[in-house]
C-alpha cells in the first residue's frame, strides 16, 4: 500500500511560496580560482514582503511506494498539492547545501512566457529541494533534475541554477515547453576551475559544446567534463520558430531568453561589477556601451573570466555588498543618493519625471529587499561534516554579518527558525527583525551610520574566520555523531553571538545618532558622563549640496558669500 507524506524539506527558499524570488544574484568561484582550493557560490534571495529562514531536512530511509506532497506552484498558500514518488534514501539538507556538500542556488530570468507550463508539478524551488535530497555530487543533481522534470513536469519560467560540490561548479539554465508539454529544455556548463562566473536574472549561456550522440543511459547529451544538455534543446527551438540556423550556431540565450535593456542594465550590470572587482577595471569598462544598451557596439559580457588573483570567502562576502561603488554606475555619487550619500533607492526601478520622461534607477547586488543571503564554501580536503559551510544571515548582505552554518547540523539555531521569523510581528528572537531594525536606521542616514555597522560586521566576521581554524582541528579526532553535535553547538553559539552584537549595535545607533546628530561615545575606562560634549551634525554629501544650490539659486546662499 502506498503511503503519502508532506514534503518536509522546507528549505529557506521553499518558504517563498507567497512571494517568488525573481531578482537574485549568484557568484561562482572554481577551486583553482579560490585562495584555498574551495569551490564557492553565493545567493542573495531578493523580493519584497518575505523573510527567508534557514531550512532543514533530516536524512532518512523511506518505505517502498511512499509518496510525498509537493506545492503545485507559487501563490497564496501554493496551488493544490501534487504527489511525487519518494526516493529510497534522502540526504540531510541545511539551507541550500546537503550533507555531501552539494549546493544549489538560483536566479530567475523568465524568458519566453509562453513556455511556462502551469500543469507541471515542480516549480524551481521544489526542484532544488528534491535534487539536494537525492544527490551525492553536482553531476548527479543535474541528472536528477532532468529525470524529475521529464516525469512530473516543470511549472516555472526561465531559471538558472548554480549546482556545485566540493570538486566543481556547473551553471544550468532551464525553461519549460509550454502548457500541455511535460518536460523542459536545458543546458549545463562546467565552470572552469580557474574561473569566476556570475548570474543575476538573465540567461547567459549562448553557444556551447555539442556531442554527436545522446547518452542512452542518461537520456541527454554529454560532452564529458564540459557540458550536458537536454535531448531536444535545439530541435524544440526549431519547432517553435526560435531558431533556424546550423546546430553549431545555436545560442540558448537568443532562443529562450533574449535580452532587452532591462535585462542588461538591471541584471548583466551586476555580473559586470563582480568581474570588475577581480580583473583590470579598464578592460571591463570597455563593456559600458553594452550596459547602456548599445548592443550594436557589443552584445554580451564574457560568460566567465580568470580573476587577477584568487578569491577568499571574505572577498565574496564583500562582493555581495556591492552598489557599483567607484564605477560609472556608482549609486552614492549623485544627487539621487540624497544628503547622506546612500546607495539605496525607493521603489520602483522604473518611473517617470514630471514631464513624462521615462527614467530608471540602478539595481545593484546589495539591496534592501533580500530575504536572506548566503556564501557557500565546499572543501574536498576536509570531512564533509565540516567541509561544507554556508555563511548565512537573513536580510540584506550589506547590513548583516555572515554566520557560519555547517552542512551537517541536526537542528536550526532559534533566530533562523521559521516560527521565530513572522513577517507580521517584530521579535527580538528573530534574526530577520534584528537585522532589519538596524538596517532601517542606517538606510536613510548612510554616511553617518554605516561606519558603526561595518565595525560590528568586521568584528564578528573576523572572529568567525579565526575560530574556523580551531573548529577544523577539533573535528579531526571526533566520530561522525560527535562532529554533528559539536558543529551544531558551534553554529548555535555563532548565531547567538551575532544576535547579541546586533542588539548592542541597534542600541548604539539610536543613542549615538539621536535627533540626526552624531555624539562622541565614551572611551573604555573613561570617567564621568562621557557624552557631555555637544553633538555634531554629520556633513551633507557634496553632490546633494551642489544640487540644492543649482535648483534654489541664492535662496540658501549666505549673504556674506553673495
Amino acid at each position: 500500500m502506498k503511503t503519502i507524506k508532506i514534503l518536509a524539506a522546507i528549505t529557506a527558499a521553499a518558504l517563498l511560496a507567497s512571494s517568488p524570488a525573481d531578482a537574485c544574484t549568484n557568484l561562482i568561484v572554481g577551486k583553482k580560482a579560490s585562495v584555498d582550493g574551495s569551490v564557492m557560490c553565493t545567493y542573495n534571495c531578493d523580493g519584497f514582503g518575505f523573510a527567508s529562514p534557514l531550512g532543514f531536512y533530516a536524512p532518512g530511509r523511506h518505505a517502498p511506494g511512499e509518496m510525498i506532497s509537493v506545492r503545485g506552484g507559487f501563490g497564496p498558500g501554493g496551488a493544490q498539492p501534487r504527489y511525487v514518488a519518494q526516493a529510497d534514501y534522502t540526504y540531510g539538507v541545511v539551507g541550500l547545501m546537503n550533507e555531501n556538500q552539494v549546493t544549489i542556488v538560483e536566479t530567475t530570468w523568465d524568458g519566453r512566457r509562453e513556455l511556462r507550463n502551469p500543469e507541471g508539478y515542480l516549480d524551481y524551488f521544489t526542484l532544488m529541494d528534491l535534487a539536494l535530497q537525492r544527490s551525492t555530487n553536482a553531476r548527479e543533481a543535474i541528472a536528477v533534475i532532468d529525470q524529475l522534470v521529464q516525469e512530473y513536469g516543470y511549472s516555472s519560467t526561465g531559471e538558472n541554477f548554480v549546482i556545485a560540490d566540493k570538486d566543481e561548479a556547473w551553471i544550468f539554465e532551464i525553461i519549460g515547453k509550454g502548457q500541455g508539454r511535460k518536460g523542459a529544455v536545458w543546458v549545463a556548463l562546467r565552470v572552469p576551475d580557474d574561473a569566476i562566473c556570475a548570474y543575476a536574472n538573465s540567461s547567459r549561456i549562448r553557444q556551447f559544446p555539442q556531442a554527436k550522440k545522446i547518452d542512452k543511459k542518461l537520456g541527454f547529451y554529454v560532452v564529458e567534463g564540459e557540458c550536458m544538455y537536454s535531448a531536444d534543446v535545439i530541435s524544440f527551438a526549431r519547432e517553435m520558430g526560435y531558431f533556424d540556423g546550423k546546430d553549431a550556431d545555436f545560442s540558448f540565450r537568443e532562443a529562450y531568453g533574449p535580452l532587452d535593456f532591462s535585462a542588461i542594465r538591471y541584471c548583466e550590470a551586476r555580473v559586470w561589477s563582480f568581474f570588475r572587482h577581480h580583473t583590470d577595471p579598464a578592460v571591463m569598462d570597455t563593456y559600458l556601451p553594452f550596459l547602456n544598451g548599445q548592443t550594436d557596439v557589443i552584445d554580451h559580457l564574457p560568460l566567465w573570466i580568470t580573476p587577477d588573483k584568487p578569491l577568499s570567502v571574505r572577498d565574496l562576502m564583500n562582493d555581495m555588498r556591492d552598489h557599483y561603488e567607484g564605477t560609472a554606475l556608482d549609486m552614492t555619487a549623485d544627487v539621487s543618493a540624497g544628503p547622506w550619500a546612500s546607495p539605496y533607492r525607493n521603489q520602483p526601478v522604473n518611473f517617470e519625471s514630471s514631464d513624462g520622461t521615462a527614467m530608471f534607477r540602478e539595481r545593484p547586488i546589495g539591496c534592501q529587499q533580500s530575504g536572506m543571503t548566503m556564501v557557500c564554501q565546499m572543501r574536498d580536503w576536509l570531512p564533509d561534516e565540516v567541509g561544507g559551510v554556508t555563511y548565512f544571515n537573513m536580510d540584506d548582505a550589506t547590513m548583516v554579518a555572515y554566520v557560519p552554518v555547517y552542512c551537517s547540523i541536526n537542528r536550526v539555531p532559534e533566530p533562523f527558525r521559521r516560527e521565530n521569523n513572522s513577517m507580521n510581528e517584530f521579535s527580538f528572537d528573530s534574526a530577520f527583525w534584528m537585522n532589519n531594525w538596524v538596517a532601517n536606521m542606517v538606510y536613510p542616514r548612510w554616511s553617518a551610520m554605516i561606519g558603526d555597522l561595518r565595525e560590528a560586521q568586521a568584528e564578528l566576521e573576523d572572529y568567525y574566520a579565526e575560530d574556523q581554524k580551531e573548529v577544523e582541528k577539533r573535528v579531526e579526532s571526533l566520530t561522525h555523531l560527535e562532529r554533528v553535535n559539536y558543529l551544531t553547538q558551534k553554529t548555535e553559539a555563532y548565531t547567538a553571538k551575532m544576535m547579541d552584537r546586533w542588539d548592542k549595535l541597534a542600541k548604539l545607533l539610536i543613542v549615538k545618532h539621536n535627533d540626526q546628530t552624531m555624539r562622541a561615545m565614551p572611551t573604555a575606562g573613561a570617567q564621568g558622563p562621557g557624552m557631555g560634549r555637544r553633538p555634531t551634525p554629520p556633513a551633507y554629501a557634496p553632490a546633494f549640496i551642489d544640487a540644492v544650490k543649482a535648483q534654489t539659486g541664492n535662496r540658501y546662499v549666505h549673504p556674506d558669500a553673495r
